[in-house]
């Protein structure tokens, strides 16, 4: 089975998939990160690292992976040309059949953690970056991270033909805990995890989690 991971980083996925048997390509932009992957990369280990971008994968063959990873680009493209763009070739150069995972940055959590509960929400409104009527909140550059709502990426993925496997959330309320979670004995996380797996795919819970992951299927 074939992996490819766009926006691979310093390669903690590329390199768990590909030394339990999986063939594995991965792409990343930045220079030093790929620098820290080939540090990483272990001798025999099936996996080979480009430099790319995820809005162009020309380099890459249509049809080739099974599983595709995207698990880092969306959170940093800004504008819809952009994310159209990087969603058609991930799903491009994923197999008919194939599976394809892509990871999203929420924004009504990011308003509740960093601006009510650490004070930034009056700057803010002020500075235009949530709407007071919607709390839509507005990305742009300067916040590095681009945050989304779920309808908006039901809207990008009209655009495509796959079948929605899953969409849940990955850290659900794992970051509201962050002081708790800590301080609990194996016991009570064993219980905590069992929690967070019956809630993480719940649409009335989902919206909490700070990231979320699409998983879809390319149709024949």
């Amino acid at each position: 089975m074939k992996i490819v991971e766009i926006g691979a980083g310093t390669g903690r996925y590329s390199h768990f998939f590909a030394r339990n048997g999986y063939a594995v390509d991965a792409v990343e932009l930045v220079s030093n990160n790929i620098e820290v992957f080939k540090q990483n990369t272990k001798p025999g280990e099936n996996v080979n690292i480009y430099q790319g971008n995820a809005v162009d994968l020309s380099f890459l063959p249509s049809e080739s992976y099974d599983i595709t990873l995207v698990l880092g680009p969306m959170y940093h493209l800004f504008c819809e040309e952009d994310k159209l763009a990087a969603l058609s070739e991930a799903i491009r150069v994923t197999k008919k059949g194939g599976v394809v995972f892509v990871a999203y940055c929420v924004s009504d959590p990011s308003i509740i953690d960093y601006g009510f509960v650490k004070g930034n929400i009056k700057r803010l409104l002020e500075e235009k970056l949530i709407d007071l009527e919607t709390f839509t909140a507005l990305s742009t550059p300067k916040e590095v991270f681009v945050l989304h709502r779920k309808s908006d990426i039901d809207k990008l993925m009209k655009h495509f033909n796959v079948t929605r496997l899953h969409y849940l959330g990955t850290d659900m309320i794992s970051r509201y805990l962050r002081d708790v979670l800590p301080q609990m004995d194996d016991e009570t996380f064993d219980i905590y995890l069992k929690y967070h797996f019956t809630i993480c795919e719940r649409q009335d819970m989902v919206g909490l989690s700070h990231h979320t992951l699409d998983i879809f299927r390319k149709e024949e």
